[in-house]
């Protein structure tokens, strides 16, 4: 295993600056060594600028430390818990992996896989849903919320924090980036794991959650909600595959509100202080910045300047899209070898689950890597922000 990554040294050496108990923890992280990062992102659609700047961007910043581990799935299985069409899933899923690619994940530093592919998160989904408990599941509120607009709800779509549990519990993972509506899921699989080690002996490390200070994006419609793929309004987001023409459509109809100079007050102009923040995010400079720049022109003129530059941005991701569709075989070739890299990691886990669980011959002792792991997993407060550099 590597040494704990140049980027989360440096911040916890700041962190630590003028405080003996946070400088003990920063002391203990020098002998330590990091672990797996996991992440998951569904293809139920185009992405978004939203999962560019919150997610897309951190899985580079990321996988640019060689010391970090990072595993990212294109998560099909979960995003059959709804209604759902075979062919649109199949276009989704080589779409997902066309954008990932064209914005620069790159499946020579990442684990990149597409979940279905690896029957081990099936297998051990079920395990651990005969160590939760139905009120334990039924309190997460991600399926009141969900449930409360389908007329049939699916047992999968009841059971799907449990699959999230074995998607990153069977990569034995440390860090885990989630956003506030999935902690509690993320507080699931540390009871799960904490549950299989009590009761069929130690093999998980706690999985912590992976917190950043990337930009989270709100809609383009309504600054209350967050930028999403489910939004039956297509005019809320701006999706990577969107032309010239739509971006500029979709910022000219963006709302925001009846004062004509651009300030930024989160609280009472939370529209104009969304557009504030993603020109930040596409121009990547600091809010004072794009305030001085904006400090003399209109709202009309913001969302002009926002549209030119959200397309040149993306004119690079286009381009790569473009190039990676006339060239399918080399994306087979990237998710092939995805899967042998995941189902390798799937399989060592899943033979120490099931050893454990009963199922197979109990072995003398768990693996030495494994011990490494359980001794080297950071705490919540030395895992608290990574930043993007």
């Amino acid at each position: 295993m590597s040494a704990i990554p140049p980027s989360l040294g440096r911040l916890l050496s700041g962190l630590c600056k003028g405080c003996g108990r946070h400088r003990e923890a920063y002391n203990r992280t020098q002998s330590r060594t990091l672990t797996t990062v996991f992440s998951g992102i569904q293809p139920t659609g185009s992405l978004h600028l939203g999962n560019y700047f919150g997610a897309v961007n951190l899985w580079k910043s990321l996988q640019n430390d060689p010391a970090n581990h990072l595993i990212i799935s294109v998560v099909d299985m979960h995003a059959i818990t709804v209604p759902w069409k075979p062919e649109q899933l199949r276009q989704n899923i080589v779409q997902s992996f066309i954008e990932l690619l064209a914005c620069g994940i790159d499946p020579a530093k990442v684990v990149l896989f597409q979940q279905s592919s690896v029957p081990e998160h099936g297998k051990l989904q079920w395990i651990f849903s005969c160590l939760s408990s139905m009120a334990r599941v039924d309190n997460l509120p991600q399926f009141k919320e969900k449930s409360a607009v389908q007329k049939e709800v699916s047992c999968g779509l009841f059971t799907y924090p449990v699959l999230q549990a074995a998607d990153i519990l069977l990569y034995k993972a440390h860090l885990v980036p989630v956003g506030e509506d999935q902690v509690q899921h993320l507080q699931l699989a540390q009871d799960i794991a904490r549950i299989f080690n009590s009761k069929c002996g130690k093999l998980f490390p706690t999985p912590h959650r992976l917190h950043s200070d990337l930009p989270r994006l709100k809609s383009l419609r309504d600054p209350t909600k967050k930028m999403s793929k489910s939004d039956t309004d297509s005019r809320s987001l701006i999706q990577l595959t969107d032309s010239p023409g739509q971006i500029r459509e979709k910022l000219k109809k963006s709302v925001t509100d009846f004062k004509s100079e651009i300030t930024y007050d989160l609280a009472e102009r939370p529209a104009i202080a969304n557009l504030l923040m993603l020109y930040r995010a596409v121009l990547d400079v600091s809010l004072e910045k794009v305030l001085e720049e904006t400090s003399k022109i209109n709202k009309v003129e913001l969302k002009a300047r926002l549209a030119e530059a959200v397309i040149e941005l993306l004119r690079p991701v286009h381009g790569k899209m473009k190039e990676l569709r006339n060239d399918m075989g080399y994306l087979e070739q990237v998710m092939a070898q995805g899967t042998d890299r995941a189902r390798t990691l799937a399989s060592q886990t899943m033979d120490e689950v099931e050893s454990l669980a009963g199922f197979r011959p109990a072995k003398a002792k768990i693996s030495t890597t494994v011990h490494r792991q359980l001794n080297s997993s950071p705490t919540d407060k030395e895992s608290k922000t990574l930043r993007s550099s």
